[in-house]
């Protein structure tokens, strides 16, 4: 996947964040760089970059909630 098309993707994501958790989008960013998720994300082997912004934001606040 192009680096722009996934930054914007990345982008999106952080937003649903913020909104779902009900937190600051800077916090969302911290969080987000801070998981599997993101590798999984920035890595095209496993395919995530595929899927939707909704079904790769329920990974990530999975992730969280194990933590």
């Amino acid at each position: 996947m192009r680096d722009n098309v996934l930054w914007r993707k990345q982008s999106r994501i952080i937003i649903l964040l913020a909104k779902t958790l009900q937190i600051s989008e800077e916090r969302a960013l911290d969080l987000f760089y801070s998981t599997n998720v993101y590798k999984q994300l920035s890595d095209p082997k496993y395919g995530l970059q595929l899927m939707s912004d909704e079904y790769i934001l329920e990974d990530i606040i999975n992730e969280l909630r194990k933590e």
